[in-house]
């Protein structure tokens, strides 16, 4: 591993390390990156292998438990997927992005450190016997099917990849695993998910749970095989089968199965209450995410300011996903507000395509587009979910300010609370 920065005063720079250097093992074992190196320098007394300057050094130290060098490593690389899927989005992003949206993370601990769902098909017994010794847990691995033939044809991959008998080595060695099928029509649903899930089942509660999401399609398949979209009569009957589901693939403190906000949403359905989803935090993938947010809005309002000291005009953007419900359960107590007067604006999906309706997915040229005609007022909010994980850029690299001056007017973000919204008004 290379060595970008040592800090003042480290161990690292009283052993001499200088940028540039690599740590190369740790009590003889090989360090492949961060994790590695965390899990091996628990011990209190080490013999590390550096290269340093070109040369081969080995330095034993001592140490206390928490201390660790104190240096930087340049940043891992990510392992790629080993698959073709069939639905997998990469494919569909349009050309001339930036590079790193047609990558496909296949990468076990992306799955560990971020919850990334991976498929696990290119992970041999080195790399689970790894996931076991340093107690890897928990994982997310995308499923979609176990028939043997049928995944083949869906991860277009020629060979069994061995899924189940991976999951029973982790699972045996107490590795807690979180799944996901991405659900498509007459092609991994009816018996197909029926066995999937039993077979999923089989490794309960160490596999946690099986979410199931809708297929995203976008306006860019030319060339990809031709797969049905979810609509509304497919989401109701769906969901007509949650009891049987629930009945069938119990869970203890929380279901084992679940369903992503998008089937209520397609089939016009109340969201459940948290109280369904058990103990499990699984919002970042789409599950209970819109009734974690209007828990919190309900929560929040009883906090709201009953007036603004002077008049004000908001604009919220949104998705068009979401754009209901917010019609519905927060435009009108926002309203409530005297001063205050907030408009929602749905936001189309021209980039990838109109059935892509998920705020996270809109471009900032949407944003501009659809947006710099309108009169906005003093400020557009809009979800931090439109930004990378850096709070940096939009899918199509263009930042906040690049928005705010296109638009002519300030956008400001939320990471999903109003209250705070509210309280940085500058005239609230």
């Amino acid at each position: 591993m290379k060595i970008i920065k040592v800090f003042p005063d480290s161990l690292g720079e009283t052993i001499g390390i200088q940028p540039g250097d690599r740590l190369l093992k740790i009590n003889g074992k090989r360090v492949q990156d961060e994790i590695d190196y965390q899990f091996r320098m628990t011990e209190e007394v080490l013999t590390l292998d550096f290269e340093i300057s070109g040369r081969m050094e080995k330095i034993e130290i001592e140490k206390e438990y928490d201390d660790d060098l104190g240096v930087e490593f340049e940043e891992m690389k990510i392992r790629s997927c080993a698959n073709n899927c069939v639905f997998c989005f990469v494919d569909q992003n349009p050309p001339e992005m930036r590079k790193g949206m047609y990558f496909r993370d296949g990468d076990y601990r992306m799955s560990y450190l971020h919850g990334h769902y991976i498929t696990m098909t290119n992970m041999g017994q080195n790399e689970l016997n790894r996931v076991v010794e340093q107690r890897l847990s928990p994982l997310y691995i995308s499923v979609h099917v176990t028939d043997i033939e049928q995944r083949q044809k869906l991860f277009l991959y020629k060979k069994d990849d061995g899924l189940l008998a991976k999951l029973e080595y982790l699972t045996n060695n107490g590795i807690e695993l979180h799944t996901q099928i991405v659900l498509m029509p007459d092609l991994n649903d009816g018996e197909f998910l029926n066995k999937t899930l039993e077979d999923l089942y089989h490794y309960y509660p160490s596999v946690k749970s099986c979410t199931i999401v809708p297929v995203g399609l976008t306006g860019h398949r030319k060339g990809l095989m031709e797969i049905k979209s979810a609509d509304k009569k497919y989401a109701e009957n769906l969901l007509n089968g949650i009891t049987r589901m629930r009945d069938k693939f119990s869970g203890k403190k929380s279901p084992f199965v679940l369903y992503s906000d998008e089937w209520f949403i397609l089939a016009e359905q109340p969201f459940p209450p948290l109280s369904d989803y058990g103990e499990l935090d699984l919002a970042e993938n789409g599950v209970g995410q819109v009734r974690q947010f209007l828990t919190l809005f309900e929560e929040e309002s009883a906090n709201f300011p009953r007036a603004l000291a002077f008049e004000t005009n908001i604009t919220l953007a949104t998705g068009t996903l979401v754009y209901e419900t917010f019609q519905k359960e927060v435009i009108p107590i926002l309203n409530q507000i005297d001063n205050l007067t907030v408009t929602l604006l749905p936001i189309i999906n021209k980039f990838y395509g109109e059935s892509v309706t998920v705020t996270g997915l809109l471009t900032g040229t949407d944003i501009i587009t659809q947006l710099a005609s309108k009169n906005l007022g003093d400020a557009v909010w809009m979800s931090h979910r439109i930004i990378n994980d850096e709070g940096t850029l939009t899918l199509d690299n263009l930042t906040l300010d690049d928005i705010s001056n296109a638009i002519d007017c300030p956008l400001q973000l939320s990471n999903d609370s109003f209250l705070t919204l509210l309280n940085n008004l500058t005239h609230a």
